[in-house]
């Protein structure tokens, strides 16, 4: 979709480019932003040519940039965890065209319940390195920084750089499930278990993670099961438990 109110595109080289003016906003990926009108917008301030890398093996995480784009990311170093982060990207029926140019650090900001991204790094222990307006940086875990369904912990001015994995979590037992309410929609419920955490998502406006050797108790005071034409909050409720069981014994094996 044309956004007839954009005016301008600059594009960042460095952190002071990254000061919004009246009406501007950051692009990456866009592939939510140029998805609907923005009549509030004005400018684009492009965040791609700052030169990040995709990932960097550091000696505790593996950081996945955030301008990394999803079908970048799949090629990463995961290890034995490869085969979760091709089913977290796939489970919400991201056509490989919005995989080519959607971002993760994009995906993150967005916090929509029906985030790949957001299921994979949650489960998976993650934290998201955000720059902030002062010149400084902060982390944060992923569970923690989606508060909501569209609304994260960011303060204006704030931009996230890259996304920390733990090294340590791609060697632990890792176990995946998805259910939606026809054999193609749009995933209902995800759940992803690493270790002894069980970590839902898509069927909650947040994520939450549980422990395994808790899960019953742990099930029944989730409060926040979502509600859209993607299913209903009871049955969500429902397939999740019946979902995170089944992870349960996967990781069990």
């Amino acid at each position: 979709m044309d956004l007839a109110t954009v005016t301008s595109h600059r594009l960042a080289r460095g952190r002071d480019d990254l000061a919004l003016a009246p009406g501007e906003t950051l692009l990456a990926g866009g592939t939510w932003l140029f998805s609907e009108p923005q009549p509030e917008v004005s400018g684009l301030v492009d965040l791609t040519t700052l030169g990040w890398p995709d990932w960097e093996s550091e000696p505790d995480a593996l950081r996945i940039g955030a301008t990394c784009t999803v079908e970048r990311a799949l090629g990463a170093p995961w290890g034995p965890a490869a085969s979760l982060v091709s089913a977290a990207a796939d489970s919400f029926l991201m056509s490989w065209k919005v995989q080519h140019v959607a971002t993760v650090g994009g995906n993150l900001a967005l916090a929509l319940p029906a985030g790949a991204m957001v299921s994979l790094s949650a489960g998976l222990g993650a934290s998201v390195v955000i720059w902030t307006p002062d010149g400084g940086t902060r982390e944060q875990p992923v569970v923690d920084f989606v508060t909501g369904a569209g609304t994260t912990t960011l303060a204006p001015g704030e931009v996230i750089r890259a996304v920390d994995v733990p090294v340590a979590a791609l060697s632990l037992p890792l176990a995946f499930r998805r259910t939606s309410l026809t054999p193609l929609g749009r995933a209902a419920a995800v759940v992803v278990g690493c270790g002894r955490t069980i970590t839902l998502t898509a069927s909650t406006t947040r994520p939450v993670v549980l422990d395994a050797d808790d899960l019953d108790a742990g099930l029944a005071e989730v409060d926040c099961w979502y509600d859209d034409p993607h299913g209903p909050a009871d049955w969500r409720a429902h397939v999740t438990g019946v979902l995170a069981r089944e992870v349960r014994s996967d990781l069990a094996r």
